[in-house]
């Protein structure tokens, strides 16, 4: 198969991974007013299932490599951190800004995966961090007014958080933890994390609400599933700004479902995110040329 198919195929499903995911968002905001850990978990019992029926198939059992129990467990802590954040975000924002202030999640691998992984931070790299967060700040709109600011702060530490956890999945990935075993474990931990915070403060789930998280967990399955194969087709600096598309998948659902419009000042947010993003893969892409 020729490179430039091979590179189609991650494209298109580096696309449907962001379709999948934006399906999820829209399904958790369409959840209505169940608290944001409540909709976490039933989300991720369905992540749980698929991990345990691919596990059960490898054959490979359901231990942990040695060593990797530490890095498992903050990847879970961080991972959860952020699911929740990004649920209550969602829950309380138009839905294009919960989405793009979780893509901050890539600036913040890069910042960590310096800090404590001792990967190279290029001064581009550093001016794209910088930039991006004050991209963000536009989305944000912080002010005096805490009710207003804090589910926008909120979805900002979900993306922060969720890049550190991608970082530690980048160092279970150098150290052989196989994929599904990293999956099940923070799916399982997400959802143990959440039951004591439902026992204390449960609300009753109608029989469409849960259906409806059902969907929110066939999308972020869905979404693995893509993104998965995507990087099997081609590599993340030639493909990785189409997972971008999702903000825009957010914003006709969001417009669509529930009338939602962003505001001139998060639109410039958008642009600075994305434009840093783009200038990234740019030179990504023009440096693994110069390699070959």
């Amino acid at each position: 198969m020729s490179e430039m198919s091979q590179k189609r195929k991650g494209v298109f499903c580096m696309i449907f991974s962001a379709f999948s995911f934006s399906i999820m968002n829209l399904c958790v905001k369409l959840a209505g007013d169940l608290p944001a850990i409540e909709k976490s978990f039933f989300r991720n019992l369905v992540a749980v299932l698929v991990a345990f029926i691919m596990l059960k198939k490898s054959g490979g059992g359901f231990h942990v490599k040695k060593g990797n129990l530490p890095v498992l467990i903050l990847r879970s802590v961080l991972g959860t951190i952020g699911i929740f954040a990004n649920f209550y975000a969602i829950s309380h924002l138009v839905l294009p800004d919960a989405t793009m202030l979780n893509k901050l999640s890539p600036f913040c691998t890069l910042l960590f995966s310096f800090l404590f992984l001792g990967e190279e931070l290029i001064p581009l790299q550093v001016a794209g961090i910088v930039i991006a967060f004050i991209g963000s700040a536009f989305i944000i709109k912080p002010s005096f007014d805490l009710t207003a600011t804090m589910p926008a702060l909120i979805g900002a530490i979900g993306g922060i958080c969720a890049g550190g956890a991608y970082t530690c999945v980048r160092c279970l990935g150098k150290r052989g933890e196989r994929g599904p075993m990293i999956v099940f474990f923070f799916s399982v931990f997400s959802c143990l994390a959440a039951v004591p915070f439902m026992i204390a403060d449960f609300h009753p789930i109608t029989l469409s609400q849960f259906l409806i998280l059902m969907g929110a967990g066939a999308g972020a399955a869905g979404g693995q599933f893509g993104i998965t194969a995507a990087y099997r087709y081609a590599p993340a600096g030639e493909i990785s700004i189409y997972d971008y598309s999702t903000v825009f998948f957010a914003a006709i659902w969001g417009f669509l479902a529930f009338g939602e419009v962003p505001d001139g000042l998060s639109i410039v947010g958008y642009i600075m995110i994305f434009a840093m993003s783009l200038l990234m893969f740019l030179y990504n892409g023009r440096r693994a040329q110069a390699q070959d």
